[in-house]
């Protein structure tokens, strides 16, 4: 399933400033193209940005990923993890990066690393190791639009303000009566443009339209398996903040979700509480 936008939509995009992968991510993406990608010039630009290289330390390092042994730097972790799962954390990373500061999302960024922990979480509980990384990247990425509105249009800073008790479908149903558009489909086009595989631009895209998609067949079972971590991981950070506005949309997915993953009620209970144990 591609991505809809409308053509007034389209034209609203257009005046968004989206941010630019970094130079890092470039000659990543450049390398890991070659036929042998030298795994030494990856770790180098990853290194080369302190930023960015201490953050994904920290990362790796963190409960999210419960490493026995500590990782202590960016070429020990590519050649321990792999290219495949540092770069979905690097990107990330790169990601709130390249926003805009501003005060205004600093509890945004709180919460977007809690979801991100949860989601990488959530797929380990699953037993979805390898897509750990990917998961936690999902979680930090899915919500890039709100920064993105919030520099074009500064007066969303009332509306963000609301999004908890409003709820964050309710707020993107506002987001395109106001704007023309929702955070959700600005976040779609920005992991388009950094180059994030397909299954993560469809989680991204349809994070509150996931009522009957569970089995409806319109998406891949890849792209359904990454809404359903996020579906999860979401219900757990938000619960565990204390935010009751998400319950809705998680019955809205509940049993659709529940049978995707061929899972009894108990057993997604107890997915629920260790991924909630894991944020302690």
């Amino acid at each position: 399933m591609s991505l809809t936008i409308t053509a007034a939509e389209k034209a609203i995009l257009a005046d968004l400033s989206i941010p630019p992968r970094p130079q890092v991510l470039l000659t990543i993406t450049q390398e890991t193209k070659k036929a042998e990608p030298d795994v030494a010039v990856i770790a180098e630009a990853i290194a080369s940005d302190v930023g960015i290289s201490g953050a994904v330390l920290q990362i790796v390092n963190s409960a999210a990923f419960r490493r026995l042994n500590e990782i202590k730097s960016i070429h020990q972790a590519v050649m321990t993890l792999g290219i495949n799962r540092v770069f979905p954390i690097v990107k990330a990373v790169a990601l709130k990066g390249a926003m805009p500061a501003s005060k205004v999302l600093d509890k945004f960024w709180l919460e977007a690393n809690l979801l991100a922990s949860c989601a990488a979480a959530t797929a380990e509980e699953l037993g979805f190791e390898s897509a750990k990384d990917n998961a936690y990247m999902l979680g930090l990425f899915h919500q890039a639009g709100v920064p993105a509105l919030l520099q074009s249009f500064p007066e969303y800073e009332s509306l963000l303000a609301e999004a908890n008790d409003m709820g964050w479908t309710h707020l993107a149903e506002r987001e395109r009566s106001e704007y023309g558009t929702t955070h959700a489909t600005v976040a779609a086009l920005i992991a388009q443009q950094w180059s994030l595989p397909k299954v993560m631009i469809e989680a991204i895209y349809y994070q509150h339209d996931a009522d009957g998609l569970f089995s409806s067949q319109e998406l891949g079972k890849s792209s359904l398996l990454m809404l359903a971590i996020l579906k999860i991981a979401r219900i757990v950070a938000y619960r565990k903040l204390g935010v009751s506005s998400e319950e809705e949309a998680w019955q809205e997915s509940y049993d659709g979700l529940l049978a995707f993953l061929n899972l009894e009620d108990q057993q997604l209970e107890d997915t629920l509480s260790a991924v909630l144990e894991a944020q302690a």
